[in-house]
């Protein structure tokens, strides 16, 4: 079973940048692709970033584009199978929410679902506040 671990949200201002991380650790013969996705007080959980299993392919959605940035470290360490980040900047306080990271099981190398609920495996949610 894979098992996410997100950290790095916190307080900024408008125009500053945050990286959040999610160290993923589980079987290593399944192969995932994972996703950031947020949700503000109020509103629908919707998905911010998506990377493919082979990492080579992202997906944005139209409000952070040129803006966040999903890379995936895959150095096996400490029983880490992985690192997903999400470079967060020209933070604006439309971004205020909790992020997730997710993971999707996956055998095509080149697809990112976008739909939340093909996510089998979820974080606990790190807050992030931006200040006007």
């Amino acid at each position: 079973q894979e098992q996410l671990v997100e950290s790095g949200g916190g307080l900024v201002q408008a125009g500053d940048s945050l990286r959040l991380s999610c160290a993923a650790s589980g079987r290593t013969d399944i192969r995932y692709a994972e996703a950031w996705f947020r949700q503000a007080p109020g509103k629908e959980r919707e998905i911010v970033a998506g990377i493919s299993w082979s990492s080579t392919r992202m997906f944005y959605a139209d409000s952070v584009k040129g803006r966040f940035t999903i890379s995936r470290d895959n150095a096996d360490r400490d029983n880490v199978m992985n690192t997903v980040y999400l470079q967060m900047d020209s933070l604006k306080p439309d971004d205020t929410a909790v992020y997730f990271c997710a993971a999707a099981a996956s055998t095509d190398p080149w697809r990112v679902p976008e739909d939340g609920g093909e996510y089998e495996y979820w974080g606990q949610g790190t807050q992030v506040t931006v200040s006007s």
